[in-house]
């Protein structure tokens, strides 16, 4: 089975970072981990101020999958977003970014 990881960056809408993170953290983490292939979620937020040429986005979410078919977890995931799952409006969606990596090998630890 494959491991993957999808990496997410996004802003709340301007002034609505306290209604933001509640949704992600009680509502949006569960929806996305019912999905077949979602195994984990993790939430992370800038900390102090960005280094220049560093990324846009406040918060980072790190998604972990294990799965044969991640194409399929991610049209899952995407149809599931289009419809059923709640998708709050404060989360800015004009600059949200994903991407989603495959392992390269094993989970290497101190």
């Amino acid at each position: 089975m494959g491991r993957y990881v999808l990496v997410v960056q996004s802003n709340a809408v301007a002034d609505t970072d306290a209604a933001f993170n509640d949704w992600y953290d009680n509502v949006h983490l569960g929806e996305v981990l019912e999905l077949a292939g979602f195994v984990a979620a993790e939430r992370f937020q800038v900390e102090g101020d960005p280094v220049a040429g560093s990324s846009q986005h406040r918060y980072l979410a790190l998604y972990e999958l294990e799965t044969d078919d991640p194409q399929g977890a991610m049209a899952a995931l995407g149809a599931a977003a289009q419809g059923g799952m709640n998708i709050s409006d404060t989360l800015d969606m004009s600059n949200v970014s994903a991407v989603l990596y495959s392992s390269l090998g094993e989970r290497v630890t101190a």
